[in-house]
């Protein structure tokens, strides 16, 4: 499993704690990613959720879980890829667009993906609840002056809290970094030009120390001057840094320089 980058989290009150961070209620349905021995799904079971979607990409973990939930009719496992299997969340076995929920100890090496695939989903889950990296989860949960492109795509779509740190000892192999437990409760307002905040993210930090003028004027080759007029009509620091924005600010932005319709 080492391979596939798991690190098996052993400590039960820090699982009980993930799993207690979802409010879970009856008809829910639960996604948890990456369940191994199903350590977290032991204590998802007794919730009173209607159905549970393991996705579990180790083979023989899946035949695993398989055996050892086989009495539970409300689990249902799959073998395969998580960030492939949520892109067709619909077709999950199971699957109800009202009240689903995802949660799991992922794989560090894959959360900035999951983020971006959870980001694209219609509908999204109204909470999320993961275990990763103590770094990631802080950039991801990081406002101004510390904003950052990870930070910046999440918070369109959901508010993001640390729920807690845990340490290397915690799991099974320990890995080198320290991690978090973060949240996420989607908010989804209606917004019609979500392509174009992110176009407007990917401009804004593609060069972080650089000017909000000079990286508009390099993404829209548009003047200068002119950027910097948008820029303050738009009530904004033609000289301010990325960092400093918050997500209404960057949708200002998508609306004034990448918005054509």
């Amino acid at each position: 499993m080492r391979k596939l980058g798991q690190h098996f989290l052993k400590n039960k009150s820090a699982l009980q704690l993930i799993a207690g961070s979802l409010d879970l209620t009856p008809g829910d349905v639960v996604i948890e990613i990456g369940p191994g021995h199903g350590e977290l799904t032991e204590f998802l079971i007794s919730s009173p959720v209607s159905r549970i979607v393991l996705i579990e990409k180790d083979e023989r973990l899946s035949r695993l879980l398989i055996e050892k939930f086989q009495g539970d009719a409300r689990i249902t496992v799959i073998a395969g890829d998580a960030l492939n299997i949520l892109r067709g969340v619909a077709n999950v076995q199971g699957f109800s667009p009202h009240g689903y929920k995802v949660i799991g100890n992922i794989p560090y090496y894959i959360t900035g993906h999951l983020f971006r695939i959870l980001g694209e989903l219609d509908p999204k889950p109204e909470q999320c609840s993961f275990t990763i990296q103590k770094e990631v989860a802080e950039r991801v949960c990081a406002s101004a002056p510390h904003m950052n492109r990870l930070a910046a795509s999440v918070q369109l779509w959901a508010r993001a809290k640390i729920i807690a740190t845990l340490p290397a000892g915690d799991f099974s192999p320990p890995p080198k970094v320290s991690s978090a437990i973060i949240a996420l409760t989607t908010t989804e307002p209606a917004r019609p030009n979500d392509e174009n905040y992110y176009i407007a993210v990917r401009a804004l930090f593609a060069q972080p120390r650089k000017t909000l003028s000079n990286n508009l004027a390099g993404a829209t080759h548009e003047k200068g001057d002119v950027v910097a007029k948008k820029l303050s009509m738009a009530g904004i620091n033609p000289s301010g840094r990325p960092q400093n924005l918050s997500v209404k600010d960057i949708l200002v932005i998508a609306e004034s320089f990448f918005d054509k319709t």
